[in-house]
C-alpha cells in the first residue's frame, strides 16, 4: 500500500471514532423516544404511521411478544420480495420487459436483502425491473437495517433493565429506525 492509502485509512478511523460517540449518543435518544431535533419533521409521519398501524407507542413487549413481531415481519418482507421478484415481469414498471426471475434465485436474493447482507449473483440493472428495483430492494436496504438495530436496541434494553421484562415495541423501534436514523 503506499502512502496515500495509509492516510486514507487514517483518516476514516479518525472519522470513524470522532463520529461514533456523538452517533451512538443520538441513536439512544431515538429508540427512548427522546427529542432528538427531527421531530417537528418527522413526528407528524411517526404518529401518522402508528395510528394507520394500530399501534400503541406507549406499550411495550416482552421477549417473546418481540421475538414473533420480527420473525413475522421478517418473513412477510421476504415473502413480498420473492414475489415481487417472480412476478415482475406482469408488474407495472417494467418498459424494457425483463422477465421473471427463478425460484432458487429470488429466494437467495429476497432472504440475502431480508438479512440485510444483500448478496447479488446478478446484474441488477440487467435483471430487475424498476419497481423491483426501487420497492423490492431499495425498501429491504432500509428496513432490514431497522430491524438489525431494533434488535439491537431490544438486547442492549434486555441488559439495562432489571425490574421488568419489557423490551420495548418492536414496531416503534422499527419506526424510529427507519424514519430517523
Amino acid at each position: 500500500m503506499k502512502m496515500q492509502g495509509y492516510f486514507q485509512v487514517a483518516v476514516y478511523l479518525v472519522v470513524l471514532i470522532a463520529a461514533a460517540w456523538p452517533l451512538g449518543l443520538y441513536m439512544a435518544r431515538v429508540y427512548e423516544g427522546r427529542r432528538c431535533g427531527l421531530e417537528r419533521v418527522l413526528g407528524p409521519v411517526e404518529r401518522s404511521l402508528y395510528r394507520l398501524y394500530g399501534i400503541d407507542p406507549r406499550s411495550e413487549m416482552n421477549w417473546k411478544s418481540y421475538a414473533l413481531a420480527l420473525l413475522g415481519f421478517s418473513l412477510l418482507s421476504l415473502v413480498t420480495l420473492w414475489l415481487l421478484l417472480r412476478y415482475q415481469a406482469v408488474l407495472p414498471f417494467n418498459p424494457e420487459g425483463k422477465t421473471m426471475i427463478g425460484g432458487g434465485t429470488a429466494f437467495n436474493i429476497a432472504s440475502s436483502f431480508s438479512t440485510n447482507t444483500n448478496w447479488q449473483n446478478y446484474a441488477g440493472e440487467g435483471a430487475l425491473s424498476y419497481l423491483t428495483q426501487m420497492i423490492g430492494l431499495t425498501v429491504h436496504n432500509f428496513i432490514s437495517a431497522a430491524a438489525g438495530m431494533s434488535v439491537l436496541a431490544a438486547l442492549i434494553r434486555g441488559l439495562t433493565r432489571r425490574q421488568t421484562d419489557a423490551l420495548g415495541n418492536f414496531w416503534v423501534d422499527l419506526t424510529r429506525g427507519t424514519l430517523y436514523i
